[in-house]
């Protein structure tokens, strides 16, 4: 006897993606922002830091944490030209509110590029107390280009110092950029400050 198969809209969709006949949902273009905000109220910080930011006026979907082939990265300026308002906007979102007063507090988001554009890079998302913007800038850094030098199989000693390993990326010869976008801020008396950083994916 034989086996009937039965097919549903779910399995034809997988299908046509299979098949490349419907397009996949792969960025062609990033951009990062940060900023920071100060309120009694915590949502309204965050929402003053996505101001300074400049993205407010977006509908944010937080994803992880792929940088995709042929992907562009970039300015600020350039990518602000493709939001409208109310558009649902997919982004890499690292963030810190606190209430504690002169409180240092830093959010991060690292990004490491491979040499061959046809393969993925890694974004990674920090956020720390205590920390200065370069301390918390190195972190995100050097945790975006660790996961991806362990994808290319680069062997690297964790316990070096950031400026050591970046060497011995440069040197590798595949990756070919690692950077990061933070925002460090001293709470404010009184309310609470919030800090972020942003990648924003655009299609």
């Amino acid at each position: 006897m034989g086996i009937a198969q039965v097919s549903s809209p779910a399995v034809a969709q997988t299908q046509n993606h299979t098949n490349q006949a419907t397009p996949l949902l792969v960025p062609k273009k990033m951009f990062f922002a940060k900023g920071t905000g100060s309120h009694k109220h915590e949502l309204r910080s965050f929402e003053i830091s996505l101001r300074d930011a400049g993205v407010e006026k977006c509908n944010i979907v937080h994803v992880s944490s792929i940088f995709p082939p042929n992907c562009e990265l970039i300015s600020k300026n350039e990518g602000m030209k493709f939001i409208h308002p109310g558009m649902i906007t997919f982004a890499v979102t690292s963030r810190l509110s606190s209430n504690e007063p002169h409180r240092l507090i830093a959010a991060s988001i690292g990004c490491a590029i491979p040499s061959d554009p046809n393969t993925y890079g890694y974004l990674s998302e920090y956020y720390a107390f205590g920390q200065t913007e370069k301390e918390a800038g190195d972190t995100a850094e050097d945790l975006a280009a660790a996961m991806l030098a362990s994808t290319l199989g680069i062997d690297i000693d964790e316990d070096k110092s950031w400026d050591e390993k970046e060497e011995i990326y440069r040197i590798s010869d595949k990756i070919v950029k690692t950077t990061n976008v933070t925002q460090s801020a001293i709470v404010e008396k009184g309310g609470y400050t919030t800090v972020v950083a942003v990648g924003v994916f655009l299609f």
